[in-house]
């Protein structure tokens, strides 16, 4: 784009000057390459299975511990830190390979604060556990 503010301005510009506008045009378009592919690369849109983790999911076959949820109009296995029917609607919490890990979602009624400060789930060698927080981390 600047490029072509630059060829233009050229146009309206006398001697030697216009070929200093196209030289500076050149550069301002490679630094607007470089700053554009930069922000490219910090701004990945969320694709995939870790996009799926805060979402709810319905329970599709029962959770005890392990079953099947649909999320996103897919079925997915599904490993839960509680038993959960067909039905019951269940947060992704994390994944470990091709299976989600899910946890009972809160009631409809409380705050995001609420379910998500008060308890987290740590994962470590495939396995995971509840741990307690108080407050943010």
């Amino acid at each position: 784009m600047v490029l072509l503010l630059a060829i233009a301005l050229a146009l309206f510009v006398p001697g030697p000057w216009n070929l200093l506008v196209l030289i500076g045009g050149v550069f301002a378009e490679i630094g607007e390459v470089i700053w554009g592919r930069r922000l490219a690369r910090r701004w990945r849109p969320k694709t995939g299975a870790e996009a799926m983790v805060g979402k709810r999911a319905q329970v599709s076959s029962p959770l005890n511990p392990t079953g099947q949820v649909h999320v996103n109009g897919e079925l997915w296995e599904a490993r839960s830190t509680a038993d959960a029917d067909v039905g019951d609607t269940v947060v992704v919490r994390g994944i470990d390979g091709l299976t989600l890990v899910v946890e009972p979602a809160p009631d409809e009624g409380s705050s995001h604060r609420d379910d998500v400060a008060g308890e987290r789930l740590r994962f470590a060698n495939g396995g995971y556990e509840r741990k307690e927080t108080h407050g943010h981390s």
